[in-house]
């Protein structure tokens, strides 16, 4: 029995709520479990010197987390001067992973910029920013259509993440933070709604794995996107 009592197979709770933030373009409140991220869209008439006059956009992602989104204060980022090494780790992961299922062309030369700030912190942040962002994504190129600033959605396809580790020699889908920190293999798994891979971040914790348990993760991931994806789904058609 895991520590919430859910099999090893189940996700936590999932509730994504679209339109939290009035001021931007595409906004979403999601929740996993204890973990809540606030994920917001935002357009911009330029994009990055090297996309100058391409003609193509650009898709990036920021990340922070509150200071008291944990258990003990986490001094803010900018008294330190600047970011962590893990802020610009995941900050590059949730870029690659929008960019991954948009046509930057399509885009023209703009730029969407998802700001993905955690409320609380309860392990799987990462991962929750990933599928909380491609809702506001999809939100704000929703508007774009709508108000005729580009011809056609350049989305190709949805993405969403999850994590999955092994404990005790079991395989668990969604580790909350005490199974994460206690894991002996931990793996941050993102991949399209066509089923393609986009990440596939797995690292031996405590114990090395072999094939026969990254085949176990890399099912239970697939599940557990696939209702992530369904979720996404529904929330942005009713939006």
């Amino acid at each position: 029995m895991r520590v919430d009592g859910r099999r090893p197979n189940e996700l936590r709770l999932v509730e994504i709520e679209t339109g939290y933030l009035k001021t931007a373009e595409g906004s979403a409140l999601i929740t996993v479990g204890n973990t809540q991220v606030l994920c917001a869209a935002s357009v911009e008439s330029s994009t990055p010197a090297f996309l100058r006059n391409t003609g193509k956009g650009w898709v990036t992602a920021e990340y922070s987390m509150l200071p008291r989104a944990t258990s003990t204060r986490t001094a803010r980022e900018v008294t330190r001067g600047r970011p962590s090494g893990r802020t610009h780790e995941i900050q590059r992961m949730i870029g690659r992973s929008l960019r991954s299922i948009c046509d930057m062309q399509a885009l023209g030369e703009r730029s969407i910029i998802i700001d993905c700030d955690v409320l609380q912190a309860d392990g799987g942040t990462r991962v929750a920013s990933i599928t909380g962002a491609y809702v506001a994504l999809a939100l704000a190129v929703k508007q774009m259509v709508n108000y005729k600033m580009i011809q056609k959605s350049p989305l190709i396809g949805s993405v969403a993440a999850i994590s999955v580790g092994m404990l005790h020699g079991e395989a668990l889908l969604d580790l909350c933070y005490e199974e994460d920190s206690r894991a002996e293999v931990d793996a941050n798994i993102v991949m399209t709604d066509g089923g393609r891979f986009v990440e596939f971040q797995a690292t031996a914790e405590n114990k090395s794995f072999d094939d026969e348990q990254m085949i176990l993760m890399m099912a239970l991931a697939r599940d557990g996107i696939a209702h992530l994806i369904e979720l996404q789904k529904r929330v942005i058609e009713a939006a």
